[in-house]
């Protein structure tokens, strides 16, 4: 933490910190950069990105890592606490001229040891998609920026689709893309599907199947990023105008969202806030005080249960066995422009405002999960009874870098987007009646109908556009007396220049920062006898 006077500790770059559950360490040797280890000058540059991807093969290191760096494209194998970093040997390394990476995700569904394929957004506009196993270059879309012209901001495959993806514009809009099609050669028109407030979503208008298969415009202002709740139902947006939208992505509803706590920790601007699904609190209280029911846990446990199943069997076998309820307390982490690291932990007083705290006594454990993710997810919250809180990826856990659990079957596969999108505008589920409450109405986006007869007929419900000078002191956005402020557990300098990735795994924290270091930090416990590799040393001689 900075001293008051600003003094040695405030420049001091941490190497490790304590936790309940115990000593977090990096792990110089897991350290990976560009091969000669000399830093990037980051001014003016796209942010440094990491994806991971398991390949599931039977060596037992099948954890593959890809990140960027000004205009280089790196693929490793990556060896985590076990071994050192080979920087010397990269599977693929890619040179870009023109144009920059800016973000990349893979595809977790069809990833194997032969193959593997990795969506690359660039500054300029395009996405590529390549094999960095077989190193091909697969196509190329939106190639004469017919689509859009500014820089890819995100780019994310679907859960549960192996052709289906999403890309993000800093013009604000995204685009949802099918690989098996192509983008045409003259600009694509399109239709009004849907609008409501601050966003609308448009079909391609063709003759034949093209991509995109739709085009949202949410907010003012760039698109930053967005991520999907580990089953693919819902999808949340961050824009430059400064609100977070939730979306159902099947049926395209705007859901409202509201603060659940402040946090005081950082001193610039947060870049990456992600859940740690592998580090729970369990607390055990009097089943007297608990006014929920296994049901409730199962909805608590609802959008992390692909990234936490071990936790879930656990929590669920100490409820059944000795009838002593238990509650979860969420851990998440933040990264900042600041160089800063901070761990959170979201508690049951915060979740559950207007229910009994148990008097038991918190402890932490960090819970080993059946496979570990790509990054980190969070885990939906509901309060028993009928009052709904929203989930916490709504509020918590963008911007982010990780990708969901591809795994699990996504509503979307069910609907239209899976069965084929020529007639995206024509779907029952789009069709389909719905139904609002007045106050609902009023705080809800309004619905546009597309008749299946005919889709050029628009009947749709205009409404003024929010003030967003009006929200403060709403639901909305609170005043900061008006929710709980949350101080972090720990808030350390963990680099030199701004970092851009906090991605949670089983056995350690990967952080990055903006020079192009990306950072292994082992968690408790979970760091053995390391094992160095034959060559070590870049070919500049450096030693890794």
């Amino acid at each position: 933490m900075a001293t008051e006077g600003g003094g040695k500790e405030m420049n001091e770059i941490k190497t490790q910190f304590t936790t309940r559950e115990g000593l977090y360490k990096l792990l110089p040797h897991s350290e990976y950069s560009r091969p000669n280890r000399v830093p990037f000058n980051s001014q003016g540059s796209n942010p440094v990105r990491v994806s991971f991807v398991n390949l599931n093969d039977q060596s037992g290191n099948g954890d593959r890592l890809c990140f960027n760096v000004g205009r280089e494209l790196y693929f490793y194998i990556y060896k985590g606490v076990r071994k050192a970093a080979d920087l010397s040997k990269p599977i693929d390394k890619r040179i870009y001229k023109g144009t920059q990476p800016t973000c990349h995700d893979f595809n977790h569904l069809t990833a194997t040891a032969e193959s593997v394929s990795l969506l690359v957004g660039f500054s300029a506009g395009q996405v590529q998609l390549i094999d960095p196993i077989k190193k091909e270059t697969s196509k190329l879309f939106n190639e004469e920026r017919l689509i859009d012209k500014s820089r890819v901001t995100c780019v994310k495959w679907v859960p549960g689709s192996e052709s289906l993806f999403l890309v993000a514009h800093s013009s604000g809009n995204m685009y949802l893309y099918n690989v098996e099609h192509t983008c045409g050669t003259t600009a694509p028109h399109y239709q009004l599907l849907k609008q409501g407030e601050s966003f609308a979503v448009h079909t391609c208008k063709s003759k034949s199947t093209r991509n995109p298969l739709l085009k949202w415009t949410v907010g003012e202002g760039a698109l930053n990023e967005f991520a999907f709740s580990p089953d693919g139902k819902f999808l949340a947006c961050v824009s430059q105008d400064g609100f977070l939208r939730v979306f159902n992505f099947d049926s395209v509803e705007l859901h409202d969202c509201r603060v659940i706590a402040r946090g005081h920790g950082h001193k610039s601007w947060v870049s990456v806030v992600a859940f740690d699904p592998y580090t729970t609190s369990v607390e055990e209280g009097d089943p007297m005080e608990f006014s929920g029911s296994d049901e409730d846990f199962q909805d608590l446990l609802h959008f992390g249960r692909d990234r936490a199943n071990s936790t879930q069997s656990r929590l669920s076998k100490r409820n059944s066995t000795d009838s002593r309820p238990v509650s979860v307390t969420y851990r998440f982490g933040s990264v900042g422009q600041d160089t800063q690291l901070c761990l959170w932990d979201l508690t049951e007083d915060i979740l559950f405002p207007h229910q009994p705290l148990s008097r038991a006594r918190t402890h932490t454990n960090v819970m080993n999960a059946t496979s570990p993710p790509a990054g980190s997810n969070g885990n939906s919250v509901t309060t028993p009874g009928n009052s709904v809180l929203p989930p916490l990826p709504r509020s918590n856990s963008l911007p982010h870098s990780a990708v969901s659990n591809a795994g699990s079957k996504s509503s979307v596969m069910d609907g239209a987007i899976a069965s084929g999108v020529s007639k995206f505008a024509t779907l029952s589920l789009h069709d389909r009646k719905e139904r609002h409450h007045e106050k609902d109405h009023k705080r809800n986006h309004s619905m546009g109908h597309i008749s299946s007869k005919s889709s050029d007929k628009l009947n749709l419900v205009t409404k003024t556009k929010t003030d967003p000078a009006k929200t403060l002191g709403t639901p909305l956005c609170p005043r900061m007396e008006d929710v709980p402020l949350l101080e972090p557990l720990i808030c350390k300098k963990i680099a030199h220049e701004r970092l851009t990735v906090l991605i949670f795994l089983e056995d350690c924290i990967v952080t990055a920062c903006q020079e192009g270091f990306i950072c292994t930090w082992g968690r408790p416990g979970k760091v053995g006898s390391l094992s160095s590799p034959s060559q070590a040393s870049s070919p500049g001689g450096t030693v890794v």
